[in-house]
């Protein structure tokens, strides 16, 4: 859980162009003449009158040290349809590119034109074209910036409904409804490749749904000449879902119980009542691709107060008896698992229930770290997987959670690079870290078994959020943004997936306990800052919630309790009351 994340680059270049259908520049307010940022997204950006390259106006975008000053804008598109890129730019250097396709760039002092093609996915609705500098290289400029091709849908065809709206879910259904759409005569409802609804008016229950299913649906509107493009997907879950018997505010920690790390041992009797879900650290593997998971309680030569394991299994039962949860961890900044092979799956099963079983636990988190997880070149649909130690992973925890049935808690502890940075970068689709979002096809194939996600916002680098902006660790905003993502979902960098969103009651965010712990330790207020953002989406610092509020999110996770009782229970006296105060 303790690693500093490297600064990340990539390049992708989608290839098999169609052939281009009649051009049309898609863009909103392309040449900037508005006299204003209208249509567009920028970060450190302004509209200048001088240098221009035609008209009146151009973009002038400052990188700074930490920020490459990116100014986007997202437009409609049809599947499968080759559209072309340019703009007129001048910088040292200054980048043209789309999200999840091909970039170009150039460092010319005088205003220059790049292009490029690139051809959307299969079922692809909208791109996002992007502009920006490089870190500390100052200013750039832009102007007649084109994205050519035919706007989403057929011509003729009305327009693109407008963003659906979740109305009632059961077990079993899910209510939708949309604005009308001007020369409409009916509309659609799709997922994915099926069409679950067509209907006259604006408003369709998609039902015959599985109890505790997660769904994501477009709507179309449709005429006599053809199909508008796909709105804004939206994403629900049926009800019926298993709920865990935890507090609706959770306070998780770590209990170094196979080592001290510094912090000093703590016996399982004497953890605080505070602590509603306890994680034992760690179950670690006798090699790094043999499945075998161990779990020892920590020597008596480095942890001289350790208790007997007798001891430790009857304060584990009063523990439990208090409503309290305890989990054994598998992986850890030492614990590399690599599930590479079916053998290794079942030993990985065998040796995990046998821990279990022994202690009597609750339940399992998996934190995995390092080169546990990763994505062969290729494999990135996050929905279905192809890379072994992914597919395995899954398979494991769904017999897991098959065999100890409704009650099993199971929660993951990913870095912020196994996940949120899956938005700018997906290591199937090549071109850098093949580690990066490796998390995702976990945590999608087991959304519905999962109890708490709790990522770890911590010893991180700055991680773009949904905002288009980095966000770095140590504050709020960090945590408002990357729980956030978890929240709404977002697209997968370069394969044209969308991510859907977790429940609320899913969600937990990780922080250390005190300075020694891990770095981006948050000061109570912040932390309390960015929960009061999230729950009540009230003192967001500016950012918006693409997610909403989250009345119901679970609560906190730290690194560890060890360390909490070394600095004198700060983290655990601030977070406990104030969990309970949230709605």
């Amino acid at each position: 859980m303790r690693r500093v994340l490297a600064a990340l680059s990539a390049l992708v270049v989608l290839v098999g162009l169609a052939t281009p259908a009649s051009a049309a520049n898609l863009l909103t307010n392309a040449g900037f003449e508005t006299g204003s940022l209208s249509g567009w997204t920028c970060a450190g950006g302004a509209v200048v009158t001088s240098p221009v390259h035609t008209g009146s106006y151009a973009l002038a975008a400052t990188a700074t040290a930490s920020d490459t000053a990116r100014c986007a804008q997202t437009v409609t598109v049809r599947p499968a349809t080759t559209y072309s890129v340019s703009a007129w730019v001048r910088g040292n250097p200054v980048y043209l590119g789309v999200d999840g396709g091909p970039s170009t760039w150039t460092a010319a002092t005088t205003y220059t034109r790049l292009a490029l093609t690139f051809t959307t996915g299969a079922s692809q609705t909208t791109a996002q074209l992007y502009l920006h500098g490089w870190y500390g290289a100052g200013t750039y400029h832009a102007d007649d910036v084109e994205l050519d091709g035919p706007g989403g849908g057929t011509p003729g065809a009305p327009a693109t409904p407008g963003n659906p709206t979740l109305g009632t879910v059961t077990d079993t259904s899910v209510a939708l409804s949309w604005p009308a759409v001007t020369g409409a005569t009916g509309y659609r409802v799709h997922e994915g490749a099926t069409v679950r609804a067509s209907v006259t008016g604006t408003s369709a229950t998609i039902g015959g749904l599985t109890a505790c299913s997660t769904h994501t649906f477009a709507v179309t509107a449709v005429n006599d000449a053809g199909e508008s493009a796909r709105s804004a997907p939206v994403t629900a879950t049926t009800t019926g879902c298993q709920q865990a018997d935890l507090p609706r505010h959770a306070l998780i920690g770590y209990l170094h119980t196979s080592f001290a790390n510094g912090s000093g041992y703590i016996r399982m009797a004497d953890v605080p009542p505070a602590w509603d879900v306890i994680n034992l650290a760690f179950g670690e593997p006798t090699t790094a691709t043999s499945g075998d998971i161990q779990f020892r309680l920590c020597p008596a030569a480095e942890c001289p107060n350790v208790e007997s394991e007798a001891e430790f299994v009857a304060a584990i039962r009063a523990k439990q008896a208090q409503g309290k949860k305890v989990l054994i961890s598998i992986g850890g900044a030492n614990g590399q698992v690599q599930l590479t092979t079916t053998a290794a799956r079942d030993r990985f099963v065998s040796s995990v229930s046998a821990i279990i079983d022994r202690y009597g636990l609750d339940g399992l988190d998996i934190d995995f770290e390092g080169h546990s997880l990763y994505l062969n070149a290729g494999d990135t649909d996050f929905a279905n997987p192809t890379t072994p130690v992914i597919v395995n992973l899954i398979s494991a925890l769904r017999t897991l959670k098959s065999r100890y049935g409704n009650d099993f808690i199971l929660t993951m502890a990913p870095e912020t690079f196994f996940v949120q940075v899956g938005y700018q970068f997906y290591g199937g689709a090549g071109g850098g870290d093949n580690r990066t979002g490796s998390y995702l096809p976990v945590i999608h194939a087991l959304r519905d078994a999962l109890t708490v996600l709790h990522v770890q916002d911590y010893n991180s680098g700055p991680v773009m959020g949904l905002d288009d902006q980095y966000h770095t660790m140590g504050g709020a905003d960090f945590h408002i943004a990357m729980t956030d993502m978890v929240k709404a979902g977002f697209p997968v960098a370069r394969t044209g997936h969308r991510f859907p969103g977790l429940r609320e009651d899913q969600i937990a965010f990780g922080v250390p306990a005190a300075v020694s712990a891990g770095n981006g330790h948050t000061a109570p207020a912040q932390v309390q800052q960015a929960l009061t953002c999230l729950s009540r989406n009230q003192n967001c610092a500016g950012y918006t919630l693409r997610g909403g509020a989250s009345p119901a999110i679970r609560g906190l996770m730290t690194w560890s309790i060890n360390w909490d009782r070394y600095y004198g229970w700060e983290f655990a006296d601030s977070h406990r009351p104030f969990l309970d105060s949230l709605p």
